[in-house]
Order: C-alpha cells, then sequence, then structure tokens
C-alpha cells in the first residue's frame, strides 16, 4: 500500500483534474490550410500521443503520408480512407485530449465547399473557433464563409491561425496583410474577440510554444491561448430549459422525464412550467447516473422527478416559471442549406428543434447572403450551402429562444419527409407579429354536420400522373356518376385553376411547389364544406401530394395513381404539349426535362392501358364503396 502522503497526492491531482474547465472548439477555414496537420501537432508536441499511437503515426506517415517519410500529422485526425487518398478531411473528426491547466473536445472540420454542412455541425457545440488560412493564399471565400457561419452559430471568440508561414520565408508583412484583411471583414460581421497568431503546423511554431523563427511576434502560443481563454458557458446562468427526451417510468414507483438540461441549473423545490401544457410543478429530485444530485447546471443529462402528476412527453420542455420561453408557430430566421435538392418556399418539411418534431413550410425567403461581400441577394430559392433570411411557418406552436440566448431552443435543422436525411440547418431571430395577433375562430357548425346535411362522407380523390394520362376525363365521368347517386361533388383541374387562383405561377419546381399548396388549401376548406373533391393535377413531388394528405384527417385523402407510360402520354399529346416540349419551347415539361415522381402506395392505381375511362370510373366508385365512403348506395 503507498504512504498516506501519496495517496493524498494522487487524490489532489485527480480532483484538480476533475475541476478543470471544458473548451470545445473548432477547427474550419478553406481546403487544405492545414488543420488536420495543426490539430496533430498540437497533440504532438503536447506530449499527448501515446507510443502505439506514435508507432502507427510513423509507419503510416512512410506508406500513405503526403512528407516523403517525415511525420505527417494530419494522419492524427484524418481517419477515413477517402481522406488519406485524397488528403482532405471529409468528415467532422473529433479529438478528445487534456492537459494540466483545461480540458478540450475539438472538432477538424473539412474545408470543402461541399461539406459545409459538416462545419456547421462542428460550430453548433463550440466556444471558440480557430479559422486557418494559407500564408500563400491570404484570406479566401471558404475562408469568409465559415467565418460568417461562426458569427452565425453564436460563437464569439475567434483565433485566426495564419499557417504556413514557414513557406513564405516567416514573412512578417505577409501575416500583418492577411491579419488586418481579415479583422476588417470580422468587424462587419460582428466578431469582434479575434486573436491572430502566425504559426507553422508543420514545423510547429507557435503551436505548443514560440518559434524562433518568428522573434518579431510577441504574442501566445495557440495552445497558450486555448488554455487561458476565458470559456465560461453562457447557457449556465441564463433560465432553466430542459427539453423533455424521455419519459423514465421503469415501475409503477418511479416517473421521471429525462434530458440535458439547455441551459440554466435547477434544484429540488425549484418551481417549474411544462410548456405546452402551461402546467405548474416542482421538482423532488434530481436523479443521474451517479445518483441523486443537489443541483444540476446546463450541460448535464438528469432525470426529474415532480411533485405531481402533470401530462409531459417528448418534446416538451420545462423551464423556469418565473422566466418563461415564448410560443409562437411563426417565425424570422436564418437558413443554411445543405442539400444539392434546392429549399422550395411551401413544400413541407420536417423541423427538429431541441426533441420535439414539427412540419414547417418556408413562406418566403427574404434574401440570401453573399458571404464574400455580406450583399443582400434577392432569391426565391437557396442552393446547395447559401444561406438566406425566411419566415417560415409551423403547423402548431413551439416554445422557444432567440438563437443568440439559447443555442438548445432557437436552433433547428430541416429534415426531408422523404429520404429522413438532415437538408437545413436553423437558427430563429423573432417570431413574426402575426403569429401572436392571428388565432382560430370557433364555429358551431362544423365539417361532420355539413357533410352529414349531405348524406355523404367528405373527402379528397387526388388524380395524379403524367400530362396526358387521362386524369382529367377519368375525374370527369367519376364526378358524374356520384352526381347521380346525389352526392354533392367539385372538380379541380389543373388548367381551370390555373386562369384564376394560380394564374401568378409558372412551371419552376418552386412554382410547381406552391401550385400544389394552394390547391391543397382550397381542397381541405372544401373537405370541411362538407363536400367531396376532386383534385386532378400532374403533381409531381411526392413531397407536396404528402403534404396534401396531411392536411387531412385520416382516411379523407385517396391518391388514384392514373398511371400511363410516358411514350404512351407523349403519342395522345392532346395539346401538343409534348411536341414542343421536344423542341425546346416548353421548359420544365413534366416527363421531359422535369421529374416526376411516381406514387409508391396508391390507393387506387388505373392502369390506362388495359382501362377505359369508364372502366376505370367504375373501378374508382367500387373502391369507395368497398371503403364504406357511399354508404346508402
Amino acid at each position: 500500500m503507498p504512504p498516506p502522503s501519496t495517496v493524498q497526492d494522487i487524490e489532489s491531482y485527480l480532483h484538480a483534474r476533475q475541476r478543470k474547465g471544458l473548451l470545445r472548439f473548432i477547427t474550419c477555414g478553406s481546403v487544405d490550410d492545414g488543420k488536420s496537420t495543426l490539430i496533430g501537432r498540437l497533440l504532438y508536441d503536447s506530449k499527448l500521443i501515446f507510443e502505439d499511437q506514435l508507432s502507427a503515426l510513423e509507419r503510416d506517415s512512410k506508406t500513405v503520408g503526403t512528407q516523403g517519410g517525415a511525420l505527417d500529422f494530419a494522419l492524427l485526425m484524418d481517419g477515413l480512407a477517402a481522406e488519406r487518398e485524397q488528403g482532405i478531411t471529409i468528415d467532422v473528426a473529433y479529438r478528445y485530449f487534456t492537459t494540466d491547466k483545461r480540458t478540450f473536445i475539438v472538432a477538424d472540420t473539412p474545408g470543402h465547399e461541399q461539406y459545409t454542412r459538416n462545419m456547421v455541425t462542428g460550430a453548433s457545440t463550440a466556444d471558440l473557433a480557430v479559422i486557418l488560412v494559407d500564408a500563400r493564399k491570404g484570406v479566401l471565400v471558404q475562408t469568409r464563409r465559415h467565418s460568417y457561419l461562426v458569427a452565425l452559430m453564436g460563437i464569439r471568440k475567434v483565433v485566426l491561425a495564419v499557417n504556413k508561414m514557414d513557406l513564405v520565408e516567416y514573412d512578417r508583412a505577409v501575416f500583418e496583410r492577411i491579419r488586418n484583411d481579415y479583422l476588417e471583414f470580422a468587424r462587419q460581421i460582428g466578431l469582434e474577440d479575434v486573436v491572430a497568431i502566425p504559426i507553422s503546423g508543420l514545423k510547429g511554431d507557435n503551436i505548443a510554444a514560440a518559434g524562433e523563427s518568428m522573434a518579431w511576434y510577441r504574442g501566445p502560443s495557440l495552445l497558450h491561448h486555448l488554455e487561458t481563454v476565458d470559456a465560461t458557458d453562457r447557457t449556465t446562468g441564463g433560465p432553466f430549459r430542459l427539453c423533455v427526451q424521455w419519459v423514465n417510468r421503469p415501475d409503477l414507483n418511479f416517473r421521471g422525464f429525462s434530458g440535458v438540461i439547455a441551459s440554466g441549473e435547477v434544484r429540488p423545490g425549484d418551481r417549474l412550467r411544462a410548456l405546452p401544457s402551461g402546467k405548474e410543478c416542482h421538482v423532488t429530485r434530481i436523479v443521474s447516473y451517479d445518483g441523486d444530485l443537489t443541483h444540476a447546471v446546463a450541460g448535464q443529462s438528469v432525470t426529474l422527478t415532480l411533485d405531481h402528476e402533470i401530462d409531459l412527453s417528448r418534446g416538451d420542455v420545462l423551464a423556469s416559471a418565473s422566466d418563461l420561453p415564448a410560443a409562437a408557430d411563426q417565425f424570422n430566421t436564418t437558413l443554411v442549406w445543405m442539400s444539392d435538392e434546392p429549399l422550395l418556399p411551401g413544400r413541407s418539411y420536417l423541423m427538429k428543434i431541441g426533441t420535439r418534431t414539427v412540419s414547417a413550410t418556408v413562406s418566403d425567403i427574404k434574401y440570401k447572403v453573399n458571404v464574400n461581400t455580406l450583399e443582400h441577394v434577392a432569391a426565391k430559392t437557396l442552393g446547395l450551402n447559401e444561406i438566406g433570411v425566411a419566415n417560415i411557418h409551423l403547423t402548431q406552436p413551439i416554445p422557444f429562444d432567440p438563437y443568440d440566448q439559447n443555442r438548445e431552443t432557437g436552433g433547428f435543422i430541416f429534415i426531408d419527409r422523404m429520404s429522413n436525411s438532415t437538408i437545413g440547418a436553423g437558427l430563429i431571430h423573432f417570431a413574426l407579429r402575426r403569429s401572436q395577433n392571428v388565432h382560430w375562430q370557433a364555429l358551431e357548425v362544423n365539417k361532420t354536420a355539413r357533410a352529414q346535411i349531405k348524406n355523404q362522407m367528405a373527402c379528397v380523390l387526388w388524380f395524379t400522373g403524367l400530362s396526358g394520362a387521362g386524369k382529367s376525363t377519368i375525374a370527369n365521368v367519376v364526378e358524374k356518376q356520384l352526381l347521380g347517386l346525389g352526392r354533392h361533388t367539385y372538380l379541380l383541374d389543373g388548367d381551370n385553376v390555373r386562369h384564376g387562383l394560380n394564374h401568378d405561377l409558372g412551371f419552376t419546381d418552386a412554382d410547381r411547389v406552391e401550385n400544389i399548396r394552394r390547391v391543397a388549401e382550397v381542397a381541405k376548406l372544401m373537405v370541411d364544406a362538407g363536400l367531396i373533391v376532386l383534385v386532378s393535377f400532374i403533381s409531381p413531388f411526392r413531397a407536396e401530394r404528402e403534404l396534401a394528405r396531411g392536411l387531412l384527417e385520416s382516411g379523407e385523402f385517396l391518391e388514384i395513381f392514373v398511371d400511363t407510360p410516358l411514350e404512351d402520354a407523349e403519342k395522345r399529346d392532346p395539346k401538343g404539349l409534348y411536341k414542343k416540349a421536344r423542341r425546346g419551347e416548353i421548359n420544365n415539361f413534366t416527363g421531359i426535362s422535369s421529374p416526376y415522381e411516381a406514387p409508391l402506395n396508391p390507393e387506387i392505381r388505373i392502369d390506362t392501358m388495359r382501362l377505359t375511362a369508364a372502366e376505370a370510373a367504375d373501378a374508382i366508385l367500387r373502391k369507395l364503396k368497398d371503403l364504406g365512403m357511399l354508404a346508402g348506395n
């Protein structure tokens, strides 16, 4: 057994390490600025690499390194085979390391424009950004883009690391020119806490210690600055917020609400309010993996038990009853688009904020930002890696804080409904005033009453298919038969609607989305009036057809796929549109220069190569009767 003094020394050492602060930071900048090499060198010079890692580094440097057999420090970070082959960082590489003064989590983010989305991921949790600039190239467009995103994501502490100084003969004038160029741009985007350090990631100058080659530089080394910079977490002092992730009910005697504390702190006895229900309660216990706590702060994962039963589920928020978040369903936001498919206003996306997922649409794009000039540019859509300010509309109110006050309750992502992939990230600035002033008016006569007096079940029959497939012809026959059965109907036809309601829309993807969005809302109103609504539109995109379905109750929407092969629809060509499209006289024509996304699981599929219009109408009526939608006939 070691002597008591040794035990005390070990305990003191462990206690000191547990109390060290944590700094999360990212490295970013343009491609091949040396981010991975910088972090690899930082780990090496700080004596933070184990012997087996060093042996692997020496071996890999000889086989796949870029330094002629010398140690290639980038290999410590570039873990993907594709990265080693191409010499660039693709994914976000996270590394945990510690020194005597501080613990660090570093996210090495990719510099290539194609992977801007990964940089946003790394920045979302960082307290500081190390932005690298190649001394030979100076400040580039991607440098400006990443700096703008850093400011946008709420990072206020920046290190400008002017790298590869060894390749410009450690020229002070080069460093100062780059520093001055960057500081001017940083001032324009609101980055005021910028420390510029000239470095050589490859040679180690000013990484862990000052370099002899730049005696003219009197500032701190990179590691010294990272160890001493103020890293106070601004969320710790904010109002308490916990987004409920899981209702913890292991047995009948325990019911708690689990999640990560987004901001503030909590103690037993604190008065909280559950949102959106508005019910108040008091905390009785704070349960953690290590047992009950006397208090918990931002960043900790805990389970709270309450003094009485309230209805809470995943996505709800527990907040300080004396300092509540606001609630709204319409917001002014900044969006960073991360998909090859452009953002389309009017299209329904899934929006995840905290632990809640809701449906959202972009109502209008105010402008997009030219990250090089900071100019506001008019835009109708956003493409890959573009940044814009837009208004969004949700299907239900949510509790929120502006992003500059709370990242967790003010930041969100957009998810594609069909692929379930993340396609955008956004920041809430403020709720739109109209969302606070416009409310649902309670009406005593409802949809059920309107449908009953007509002796029918209100619904939408949504006919979709290529131009010339026969949608309007079949829908017209179906309506005549329904009229003969005494049903109350209305047929919304694509061409007819474009003469009035949608006369201002063209045929771009964005206009097609808006075309269907408007028609879907009209169809919803007609269903509310108790009608059987027949909708005959090409409606080429699955997302918009699903949007229309989502506006109605279960069983009220029937998708009817009028399935005609393109070559046969083109042979029919009753309006001569295909011929014009083939000659290039019509742009964005479905099936020729614009895609048609066929239904995957329609309620009814009509094979027009096998059925006549009358036979198709009979098949549709039989299906409606089988579903009990034409009771009494």
